[in-house]
């Protein structure tokens, strides 16, 4: 099972450095350590931040990072993936 206060840090960890406000997926990416590729893993999670951009429920734009990451972990949550 996933630690979800271990993937709430590693999403706010990998975000945090994007030029808030962001509109798209694609302002996120210059932020990532591995681009696209970057992983995120807790317990029996594992998902690139590609794979999470295709589970993500929410509305762009976001104002911080905490509001993104909210949504991220409310998507994965709602879809039984964490």
């Amino acid at each position: 099972m996933a630690d979800k206060a271990d993937l709430r840090e590693q999403f706010t960890e990998a975000f945090q450095d994007a030029d808030y406000p962001i509109s798209s997926p694609m302002d996120l990416v210059p932020a990532l350590p591995a681009g696209p590729s970057t992983k995120f893993e807790s317990g029996d999670f594992s998902m690139t931040a590609m794979e999470l951009n295709t589970k993500l429920d929410g509305e762009f734009p976001y104002d911080s990072v905490d509001d993104f990451v909210d949504d991220v972990m409310a998507s994965l949550e709602d879809q039984d993936l964490i």
